[in-house]
């Protein structure tokens, strides 16, 4: 079986997202950081080249491939923020109603800017998935 790509390594976050070109998304990224640190109650780490991640947990497909993966995470791409909400989104609706301005993957929580959402909704949606992964 091959191993995933995107590890767990020990690359600086802060030069990293200190890396990051454009200004405001830099900012909103610091600003990210922070608030998935509070929730997670973990250090952030860099998986593979730009993904922040917190927390770890390990997980085993019923085709047998298994492995480990972040609690929460986040990664400042071109296009817009992306954040793992790796509970998914079924049964946050209402929550989803209340956020602002957003597009939805099967785990990847898409915002262009953190001034388009509300961040107390945000901070909720987060720690929701955080305490399903973690089993409370």
């Amino acid at each position: 079986m091959s191993e995933l790509k995107t590890q767990k390594h020990d690359g600086s976050v802060a030069a990293f997202l200190n890396s990051v070109e454009n200004e405001r998304k830099r900012s909103d990224s610091f600003t990210l950081l922070e608030l998935m640190q509070e929730v997670t109650g973990a250090e952030a780490a860099m998986w593979g080249s730009s993904i922040v991640g917190f927390g770890s947990y390990h997980y085993t497909y019923a085709s047998g491939r298994e492995g480990d993966w972040f609690v929460a995470g986040f990664a400042p791409r071109k296009q817009n923020l992306t954040l793992y909400i790796m509970a998914g989104f079924d049964g946050y609706e209402t929550l989803l109603a209340r956020l602002g301005k957003h597009k939805t993957g099967k785990s990847c929580l898409y915002i262009n800017k953190l001034a388009d959402v509300d961040m107390a909704v945000l901070r909720e949606l987060v720690q929701r998935s955080v305490d399903h992964m973690n089993g409370r």
